[in-house]
């Protein structure tokens, strides 16, 4: 349990830290420290070296100002090794000297540390890092359309076209997000022009997904993904011919409402077993 912790924290932190973070070797460098002195007291030393190795290389697989090179497939290796680790390896017996000290009461019982890291493991990365997994889907599933772009002419010269590679309509970078216009000066998609209200709305509304599902509070979830998608209605509807909107929107949603549930899943199945 402690391993999947560990792992999403380190993940979660680091795409934090490169989002938000004006230099990112520094806030690297603090992260790295607070989590191998986390580990240290805790008596998991090891998982958390562990951890940050599979920060690095998520950092690497899923960059943020491009377009990632194995689409979201990183995201699904991450998911098999965080289940594997808490379906298999299960609670800790010992905490170190973490242990003897701690003691976190919640209206559902004691909070064991290895639950609670995980608990926050989780939350932190379906704040930034669910959003890259969310643009990774949308990448893999977007289509182009040649277009002809008339290019100006010279002096004396006669008017050209050249043919580029478009989008068929403006997209959404996040399950959330306003449809914006993502094209580039190349014609591909710029995953993070105008990407505003999605970066908060997305995090926020998995959050709640996760929190909901732990309450076992299911109307209510039903009931704020029922009013999303009515608020997104009208501009589904002007969809046209193409349904691309629809798409887009129900991809982003799906992908962002799964691991979501995912997260719920693990905590759910850690704090049961």
């Amino acid at each position: 349990m402690i391993v999947a912790g560990f792992a999403l924290l380190a993940v979660g932190a680091a795409d934090l830290v490169r989002q938000f973070a004006p230099r990112r070797w520094i806030g690297y460098l603090t992260v790295a420290i607070i989590l191998l002195l986390l580990g240290s007291v805790s008596d998991a030393l090891l998982p958390m070296i562990a951890a940050l190795a599979i920060g690095a290389l998520w950092v690497w697989c899923m960059p943020s100002e491009r377009r990632a090179p194995l689409g979201f497939w990183p995201a699904v290796l991450l998911g098999i090794l965080v289940i594997g680790a808490v379906v298999w390896l299960g609670p800790r017996q010992e905490s170190g000297l973490i242990g003897g000290i701690w003691e976190l009461r919640s209206p559902f019982g004691e909070v064991p540390f290895d639950l609670a890291v995980l608990s926050v493991g989780a939350g932190v990365f379906l704040l930034e890092s669910a959003n890259l997994i969310v643009r990774a889907a949308l990448d893999g599933e977007h289509t182009w359309r040649p277009v002809d772009i008339a290019r100006p002419s010279a002096a004396g010269e006669s008017e050209s076209t050249v043919t580029a590679i478009a989008p068929p309509l403006a997209v959404t970078t996040d399950a959330a997000a306003d449809p914006i216009d993502l094209t580039g000066p190349t014609g591909r998609v710029d995953p993070r022009s105008g990407f505003k209200g999605g970066r908060l709305i997305g995090p926020l509304e998995r959050i709640l997904v996760l929190i909901l599902t732990l309450a076992a509070a299911y109307p209510i979830l039903a009931a704020m993904l029922a009013a999303k998608g009515i608020v997104r209605f009208p501009e589904i509807s002007r969809d046209g011919e193409t349904g691309a909107r629809a798409e887009y929107f129900l991809v982003g949603s799906l992908v962002s409402w799964v691991i979501a549930l995912g997260a719920a899943f693990l905590v759910w199945w850690a704090a049961h077993s």
